[in-house]
């Protein structure tokens, strides 16, 4: 069998979803209801779950 080439395969950017602070690590801004493994996405004007699509609009 032959194995399959994946396209458009993009790296994982986890390391944007945390800030160092001092010795600790600070998590940035996760959904609500979902819990503290899911992150919100970061929209010009809102901030948006994909799981649930919690949104939060920026002012």
């Amino acid at each position: 069998m032959s194995k399959k080439k994946l396209k458009n395969k993009k790296a994982s950017v986890k390391y944007k979803k945390y800030s160092m602070a001092g010795d600790k690590v600070a998590r940035k801004q996760s959904c609500p209801k979902c819990g503290p493994g899911v992150f919100l996405a970061e929209h010009k004007d809102r901030q948006t779950c994909g799981l649930c699509r919690y949104t939060v609009f920026k002012k």
